[in-house]
């Protein structure tokens, strides 16, 4: 049976690490994981925020997933936002979830990334 989720793999560019590891160490404040060696020399990085592990992996003809994303539970949504934009992304509000406040935005990488928060009530 399952029981939870381990990870989520996005794509990336070859040569995107530093601006992968800049987003999500400087601007989300996730912890690069080491990655083993036999792995790490295929490229690509990993993150992790509590139990959240995003993994990078390098395609050579890639391009972004225009819908495809992780879905992130955050708290003080505001303040990430706030914090987004101040550092040059982009944040696109989307008020369709009830019980939710969320946007989207997108890594360097051009993955688009959700962002949600439950409401109370």
């Amino acid at each position: 049976m399952i029981a939870a989720v381990d990870h989520v793999q996005l794509a990336a560019p070859a040569g995107s690490e530093p601006a992968l590891r800049t987003y999500y160490v400087d601007v989300l404040g996730m912890t690069e994981l080491p990655k083993p060696p036999f792995l790490a020399a295929r490229g690509g990085c990993w993150f992790q925020a509590g139990p959240v592990q995003l993994h990078l992996g390098i395609e050579a003809d890639f391009r972004p997933a225009k819908k495809a994303h992780p879905g992130l539970r955050v708290t003080d949504i505001e303040t990430l936002a706030e914090r987004l934009e101040a550092l040059g992304a982009q944040v696109q509000w989307d008020a369709d979830l009830p019980g939710h406040r969320r946007f989207y935005s997108y890594d360097p990488a051009g993955n688009r990334l959700e962002f949600l928060e439950p409401v109370d009530g």
